[in-house]
């Protein structure tokens, strides 16, 4: 193992021990580090250094490096392969950076793409980490003969009585166990997350005190591929069809107005509608086939139920399809900016889904609903994309 003689011996023991309790290997054991550039990312690979652990740092590139790094505030942008490569240099680990282009387009921009035109709601960074963060780059990190792979993401991982848990970060501002529900048993077993349990402000200062250049670098804000925010631009390029016109139609029947494309909305959109009634109106449905972007009122948003697609279950049991049988009471997450709600599993039109024990506002196919254990609500049990929705109001 190349000892990080750049890293100064700066860091309390305590922070150590946290790093060494979340990988749970003997030191000396080699671990790849997945660096997209960024702070969170670059801490994981110095702390684990470190703490001593044989380190190999992996950087993907996910875009033309010309075009990329003109996109500021995302991940593996350019700039971000080169911070990224900097900081493999300064703390002294082998570095490798895989061209992944093609493979990201394929598995989340086309069918990113493809999600808003079926009048959906997709999540971009689910479907990234579920395709080549978490099975392509495993496949890397194996064939790299290391033990185990550690990224950046702000969630714990739990040895329990019957193997690994996925749980809620400390800090749960931070959390991100939104977007990793779909991370498998036998992947949860090869992965590791040191800064689960490290409030951000610890994470920079600690950055700071490894002398890492990337310290004070900004979070990114955006989704990686969409420039400025602006989704209709990507999918304009990619599926020019989606802005076909149609009509807005109120749930009564009635047609409103006329839109520019299905793409351009999203279920509880209230602002850019430009019809009047009197009293405002928000996107309830859209049928993305008969071109109709469908409104009502704010009540009109309220979910009594949802059907999954997509599910992965790792909470105790056999399946997910047992704990609808067994009507398992969960806490489901339906926005990763809400809070889990209480419901129960059951079958939802045929597929498994959730029964809330109230209904919950503006829940949109395309977005995940992410299931809790109510008994222990830190720990994720998996959840799947939401397929379909049962509303309190039904639409014409």
């Amino acid at each position: 193992m190349n000892a990080p003689a750049a890293i100064p011996d700066v860091l309390s023991d305590g922070l150590v021990e946290t790093v060494r309790d979340a990988v749970r290997l003997p030191a000396g054991t080699r671990i790849v580090a997945a660096m997209s550039g960024g702070v969170d990312s670059t801490a994981t690979a110095a702390l684990l250094a470190r703490a001593g652990y044989d380190v190999v740092g992996v950087t993907l590139q996910l875009y033309d490096h010309g075009a990329a790094i003109q996109k500021k505030g995302a991940c593996c942008a350019g700039q971000d392969i080169h911070d990224a490569r900097t900081a493999a240099e300064a703390i002294g680990i082998p570095h490798y950076v895989l061209d992944y282009e093609s493979r990201f387009r394929a598995q989340v921009i086309e069918d990113f793409a493809d999600s808003y035109l079926r009048g959906e709601t997709p999540i971009p960074c689910i479907r990234c980490n579920q395709t080549v963060k978490f099975r392509d780059l495993l496949d890397v990190a194996r064939e790299l003969s290391a033990e185990a792979m550690a990224t950046g993401h702000y969630v714990r991982r739990i040895v329990g009585p019957h193997g690994p848990e996925l749980h809620r970060a400390a800090d749960a501002a931070r959390d991100q166990s939104y977007f990793l529900f779909a991370t498998t048993a036998d992947q949860l077993a090869y992965l590791r997350f040191p800064l689960g349990g490290l409030p951000k402000p610890a994470v920079r200062a600690a950055a700071a005190e490894l002398g890492l250049a990337v310290a004070d670098k900004p979070d990114s804000q955006d989704i990686c591929f969409v420039p400025e925010g602006r989704y209709t631009t990507v999918i304009d390029r990619l599926r020019p069809h989606g802005a076909e016109p149609g009509d807005i139609v109120h749930l009564d029947g009635r047609v409103l107005g006329r839109h520019e494309g299905v793409t351009r909305y999203t279920i509880g959109q209230r602002r850019g509608l430009n019809v009047a009634v009197g009293d405002p109106l928000f996107v309830v449905r859209i049928d993305a086939e008969a071109r109709q972007v469908v409104v009502g009122p704010r009540e009109a948003l309220l979910t009594t139920a949802l059907s999954l697609k997509e599910t992965n279950w790792i909470g105790d049991g056999s399946s997910i399809a047992a704990a609808c049988a067994a009507s398992r009471p969960v806490l489901a997450r339906v926005r990763s900016t809400r809070e889990p709600a209480p419901g129960r599993l059951a079958l939802v039109h045929g597929s498994p889904g959730v029964v809330f024990d109230a209904p919950e506002e503006g829940v949109a196919p395309g977005q995940a609903a992410v299931l809790y254990a109510p008994e222990a609500p830190s720990r994720v049990l998996g959840g799947g994309f939401i397929a379909a929705t049962v509303r309190a109001i039904p639409s014409h």
